[in-house]
């Protein structure tokens, strides 16, 4: 089965990133391929390359990078989520006169065609949060 994901939770204010996560894995680990991830809302937070929770705590930014990376999963962050909250890739940040970006490696920025996308050409499209 293909499967995108729709994480609308910050890592660290709700279960939704975790939960998420841990399904990706599981569906990895069963024979399933993800089509795309999309994070919207305060999901776009799991995609700062900044996060630096205590050593004792699960690093869940880290953990979808490494995610993304062992497994070419396209990741998509909402482009106007992201803006809002601070979460910004190299070309905004000039675009906006900003003098660094935060967006972690992985992750591309987009709008929510990215998402109708996934949701056409998977076999199913969960969303996680609110």
């Amino acid at each position: 089965m293909i499967f995108s994901l729709a994480i609308y939770g910050a890592p660290y204010s709700s279960q939704a990133s975790d939960s998420a996560y841990r399904f990706a894995t599981a569906a990895l680990a069963g024979g399933h391929s993800i089509y795309r991830l999309f994070f919207y809302a305060d999901g776009v937070h799991n995609a700062t390359r900044l996060a630096a929770p205590p050593q004792d705590e699960n690093n869940l930014p880290r953990a979808w990078r490494q995610l993304i990376e062992a497994h070419a999963i396209d990741s998509v962050v909402c482009i106007a989520s992201a803006l809002r909250r601070g979460i910004i890739n190299g070309e905004e940040a000039e675009r906006y006169g900003c003098d660094a970006d935060n967006l972690a490696g992985g992750f591309e920025v987009s709008g929510l065609g990215q998402l109708l996308d996934a949701a056409v050409r998977c076999d199913r499209l969960i969303t996680f949060g609110d």
